[in-house]
């Protein structure tokens, strides 16, 4: 007797119409669901100390798996290797990395940050962004304060050539700049908001309209096979914003417990420039990344060739949040 391979059962099945074509290549659902947290990204913080995910997905035996983000540029790693499916970024880093030929698609807003700037020590002599023309200046490239800076640098008539990027993590930028091993830093809270309360440092320029969003992003290919699960997934982390905005206490104490930031450094990062207010991708967010799509083009970051437009549309995809959220 001849057993015959799945495959060919399949095909069997389709050409006597046992079996609708839609099921046979349904994907079957992921043992588990990849997502990141980050220090950023607040509502985050709460997704994962509530266990709201894990609640949702008990019922189908799917897992949740944390994993922690430093900066923009490690979830678009993450994405783009397939160990995290769902990474939270700023909204120009993540165009940048879909024009670099990475496969994710933006489909929420976890926050409206002021979490950038350009920081110098308190005792610097550095007040403008013309000033830092021959300096060091830490940065993390691929992130929104890597963008922020290389947009302050033309801005100014300069370019990166005119200064020395020192190439760090976020943290490691901070310890950096309050050591005196580069003269600036392309910051990022809640570091950025640390080095201010604990060590006097200073914001010598800020431009809230230049932070571009806080954007969760996922990978086109989860997107593909799990559009069911990527809504209940969106629906949850719209749970838990509007928990964060009714409940900034608890959200402060689960910062607190993640991050072990005093008071003071939180309230800078939560109350003065953390914004919780939208959810949606719409014409703000998709005006606001596009201007620093634009920017970095004109800056030579972004080639000449490329249409920046055309490739902020395949982007973004808002058909992932439930209607009511």
């Amino acid at each position: 007797m001849t057993f015959l391979s799945r495959r060919s059962l399949l095909a069997s099945a389709l050409v006597v119409g046992l079996v609708p074509t839609q099921a046979l290549f349904a994907a079957e659902k992921p043992k588990e669901i990849r997502i990141d947290w980050a220090t950023y990204n607040p509502v985050s913080l709460v997704l994962k100390d509530r266990g709201l995910l894990e609640k949702e997905f008990a019922k189908d035996g799917i897992a949740i798996r944390w994993v922690q983000t430093l900066g923009s540029n490690k979830a678009l790693e993450f994405l783009n290797a397939g160990s995290i499916d769902f990474g939270s970024t700023a909204g120009s880093a993540a165009l940048v990395a879909k024009i670099n030929g990475n496969p994710i698609k933006s489909i929420y807003v976890y926050s409206r940050p002021e979490w950038t700037a350009l920081v110098t020590r308190k005792d610097s002599p550095i007040s403008k962004v013309a000033d830092l023309k021959g300096k060091r200046v830490a940065v993390t490239r691929g992130t929104d304060p890597h963008i922020f800076l290389v947009r302050a640098l033309l801005d100014a008539g300069l370019s990166e050539k005119d200064i020395t990027p020192v190439l760090l993590q976020h943290p490691d930028g901070k310890t950096a700049l309050i050591r005196g091993d580069v003269d600036a830093w392309a910051g990022l809270d809640p570091m950025m908001a640390a080095a201010e309360v604990e060590d006097g440092a200073r914001l010598f320029l800020r431009n809230k309209d230049a932070n571009t969003w806080g954007i969760l992003n996922a990978r086109e290919e989860f997107l593909r096979d799990h559009p069911d699960l990527t809504r209940r997934v969106l629906a949850v982390y719209e749970e838990a914003r509007k928990y964060s905005l009714a409940n900034p206490v608890e959200v402060k104490r689960v910062f607190i417990a993640a991050t072990k930031l005093p008071d003071a450094v939180v309230d800078k990062q939560l109350k003065e420039r953390t914004e919780l207010t939208h959810s949606k991708i719409g014409a703000p967010q998709k005006d606001s990344i596009l201007k620093a799509g634009l920017a970095l083009q004109q800056a030579g970051v972004i080639k000449a060739d490329i249409d920046v437009r055309k490739v902020l549309d395949s982007l973004i995809d808002e058909t992932y949040i439930v209607a009511g959220h």
